[in-house]
């Protein structure tokens, strides 16, 4: 439903849509790794480790 209406929005032929829907994805991606990601980290369970040093 959602990649259908996002889809119909996106201007010209199909070529042109297909890298547009590319460009768009990678560009959600990036903002992912570089923002959303790091900030979340340190709320994260698997960054405390249970195995101590000697």
């Amino acid at each position: 439903m959602m990649y259908g209406w996002l889809w119909r929005h996106l201007p010209g032929p199909t070529p042109v849509r297909v890298l547009l829907a590319a460009l768009l994805a990678a560009a959600v991606l990036a903002a992912c790794f570089l923002w959303v990601f790091p900030a979340i980290a340190p709320f994260m369970p698997f960054n405390e480790t249970t195995v101590g040093e000697g």
